[in-house]
């Protein structure tokens, strides 16, 4: 039962959206994709995710930023948290597979979605903390972590580097952190981050990273014509301090609420998006390996040619545990 089906605060606003109480899913087009043996998101390209198999939720869809490129609506982050009643660690990693089964319950019996393919659907091995809101506020997310892990469901976190003492507890398969800006200025015109102190935390948030030894660690940028591509060596400066082990940058789509914010022009093309990737990659000589994915505008600095999650290889015990073969 919803937060609002119990008459307490809603905490979800977007109808798209499925959930509980505090906890939200929404598939991707990625998903019915690869569903339909349509194809596969770039974080299959890059990292071994199979898309079929990946929930997109969040514990927490509430922001304390107001980026302009987003495509959510802002006001739906609105909503206070001293009122919510936050769910267990547990509950909520229920609450994800369970409306992941839910939301693709429709392609059962479609004849374009082979029988095997709809059963690994229904048996997700994938999460990524990446749907909406920042999943940091979340008071239990190391513990969440740990509670997917435990279901052998990987984890992909996504996070605005807002919070790095929650992040230092982090230990995801794999943590992005948000980098859109390479100085004050252009952060605070760009994120607009809601509370003080967002650019020091970041910074701070970079230090955090380096630290990590498990966990892999990307440093993700949302690439704004006239916007933000500028100071390339800045952007270096910053992967370097975090010693990121990946650089991921992608195009702003001119989608949902951002529309409202930023004029298509601003959606800078996949040869603007390579040329500015080179120009930072100049910077990070131990950085060599450049993959990209030009139908969805992004690409990838890496030290190594293999950039998947070692887990995921097709001849790991990760798959050897599921009965059923990968497509």
């Amino acid at each position: 039962m919803s937060d609002s089906d119990a008459g307490g605060p809603k905490q979800v606003d977007d109808p798209d959206y499925h959930n509980r109480n505090h906890t939200a899913a929404q598939t991707c087009g990625w998903t019915a994709n690869a569903l339909r043996g349509d194809g596969k998101c770039y974080k299959y390209v890059f990292y071994g995710i199979e898309s079929h198999r990946c929930i997109q939720m969040t514990p927490v869809v509430k922001c304390n930023e107001r980026c302009v490129f987003c495509w959510r609506d802002h006001a739906g982050h609105a909503y206070e948290l001293d009122g919510v009643e936050w769910d267990d660690p547990a509950a909520v990693a229920d609450a994800s597979v369970e409306l992941q089964r839910e939301i693709l319950s429709g392609f059962g019996g479609n004849d374009e979605v082979p029988d095997d393919v709809f059963e690994q659907a229904m048996e997700p091995r994938h999460v990524a903390i990446s749907l909406d809101g920042e999943p940091t506020l979340y008071p239990y997310l190391p513990e969440l972590i740990e509670e997917f892990h435990a279901r052998d469901i990987t984890t992909f976190l996504v996070s605005n580097g807002t919070n790095p003492e929650m992040l230092e507890r982090c230990e995801p398969t794999q943590l992005y952190v948000s980098v859109d800006a390479a100085d004050r200025k252009t952060f605070d015109g760009t994120v607009k981050a809601v509370e003080d102190g967002a650019w020091d935390s970041l910074i701070d948030t970079l230090d955090v990273l380096a630290e990590k030894d498990e966990t892999r660690t990307v440093i993700r940028t949302t690439l704004v014509k006239d916007h933000n591509m500028h100071y390339p060596a800045w952007y270096a400066a910053m992967c370097d301090r975090a010693d990121a082990d990946y650089v991921e940058m992608k195009a702003y789509m001119h989608v949902g609420h951002s529309r409202g914010r930023l004029d298509r022009e601003s959606m800078p093309s996949h040869d603007e998006v390579r040329a500015f990737t080179e120009e930072v990659g100049q910077f990070l000589p131990e950085h060599t390996e450049l993959k990209e994915v030009p139908d969805s505008h992004v690409t990838l600095l890496a030290r190594e040619k293999e950039t998947w999650v070692p887990k995921l290889e097709k001849s790991s015990e990760f798959w050897e545990q599921d009965p059923l073969v990968s497509y």
